[in-house]
């Protein structure tokens, strides 16, 4: 197996995780606690990567990460180098990919936190920000965990966005599902069955962590479409 690709990927998902539950938190719980009707277009925005094909947010995200783009241009005065083909764009890229796969299962948590807790706290004297944390995230928890788990699990697996935007560098950009794409092209189908097999074993144990997690807590549509 590649192991170098493999070591990549696992490095590209712990990095989408991470900034998903920094960028993920404050966007589900806006959408969990706003009235504002027009929220239905803002989680429109957000489940976009669910329904449209990979290449077509990679092409996108390519040409919003472009040299030519203002993002691009910054970027490339700031470093001397180009966000496209690297790995600082892959992750910009996986953000953007996975973050239905985060958002939704935080907004799913924070909605079933009982509202009368969080008003009792407040009403006995805890700041918004203190009942957010001694109340609301100690609740929440099995869904913002779940959805760390697969959103780190869906990056690991990504294709279409990494090929577009990261294209097939070794050591930079060559994620596990793109070797594997070059182990058939090449007709080495040993080696893409042991790196499939990996990725089946790997999909397995996360979506088996996430249904036990589910067991005591709803999750999202993603998993629970009733």
């Amino acid at each position: 197996m590649d192991w170098n690709s493999i070591a990549l990927s696992a490095r590209l998902s712990a990095c989408t995780a991470i900034l998903l539950l920094v960028l993920g938190l404050p966007i589900a719980w806006w959408l969990a606690v706003t009235r504002w009707r027009g929220r239905i277009f803002i989680e429109a925005v957000v489940a976009l990567p669910l329904v449209l094909p990979p290449t077509v947010l990679g092409y996108y995200v390519l040409v919003g990460l472009g040299p030519r783009s203002l993002l691009g241009r910054w970027y490339e005065t700031l470093t001397n180098s180009l966000l496209p083909f690297s790995f600082e764009g892959l992750l910009i890229a996986s953000v953007l990919y996975s973050l239905p796969f985060a958002v939704q299962p935080f907004t799913a948590a924070f909605r079933g936190v009982d509202p009368i807790l969080i008003q009792a706290s407040l009403n006995a004297g805890a700041s918004p920000w203190r009942t957010f944390w001694r109340i609301t995230m100690p609740l929440a928890w099995h869904g913002i965990l779940a959805g760390i788990v697969l959103s780190f699990a869906h990056t690991l697996g990504e294709f279409g966005v990494v090929l577009m935007v990261g294209g097939n560098i070794p050591g930079e950009t060559r994620t596990v599902s793109v070797a594997i794409y070059d182990q058939v092209q090449t007709l080495d189908y040993a080696a893409a069955g042991r790196t499939s097999l990996f990725l089946l074993a790997v999909s397995f144990i996360v979506l088996s962590i996430t249904y036990a997690l589910q067991r005591n807590f709803r999750l999202s549509p993603l998993l629970n479409p009733r």
